[in-house]
């Protein structure tokens, strides 16, 4: 599934190249959102947030569509920056854009809103991050006094 946006496309595509080397091929060329439901929710969510980056900034579609992509990257190894830095992208794909097509940023009022949208962005993403890594721990602890209690009670 392409679009007709290639700053989305090229955000889609640097994603899915910041997940771990073992998945890349993987997300990269399957489509088959039952095959692949990691890649189609990196596509499905990285484009609601694009159109919200583009549009009325609406919190609670942003909230779910950031939700969706952190939850994913907190259980990868990734460290806190790769986890997140998929926000940060954009911000280089944009400057990309705008001098490649030879164009200098329409305006500094739109380029400063577009990265204090991004940035803004980025924030939801780490705290997001954070409440995902402290629930990851809570579940391997209690996996740990569950084992705990299964090695006594059968000691």
């Amino acid at each position: 599934m392409s679009t007709d946006e290639p700053i989305l496309e090229q955000w889609i595509a640097r994603t899915v190249q910041s997940s771990p080397s073992s998945a890349v091929a993987f997300l990269s060329h399957e489509e088959d959102p039952f095959r692949n439901p990691v890649g189609h929710t990196l596509r499905q969510s990285l484009t609601i947030l694009y159109n919200e980056l583009r549009g009325s900034m609406e919190a609670t579609r942003i909230a779910s569509a950031l939700d969706a992509i952190v939850r994913i990257r907190a259980v990868q190894d990734l460290s806190p920056s790769q986890a997140v830095g998929f926000v940060f992208l954009l911000k280089l794909i944009v400057r990309e854009h705008a001098q490649q097509s030879g164009q200098a940023l329409l305006d500094d009022r739109i380029d400063n809103r577009i990265h204090d949208r991004i940035d803004r962005l980025a924030l939801v993403a780490f705290d997001k991050y954070m409440l995902c890594r402290e629930q990851v721990a809570e579940i391997r602890k209690r996996e740990s006094w569950q084992r705990m209690g299964a090695c006594h009670a059968t000691g």
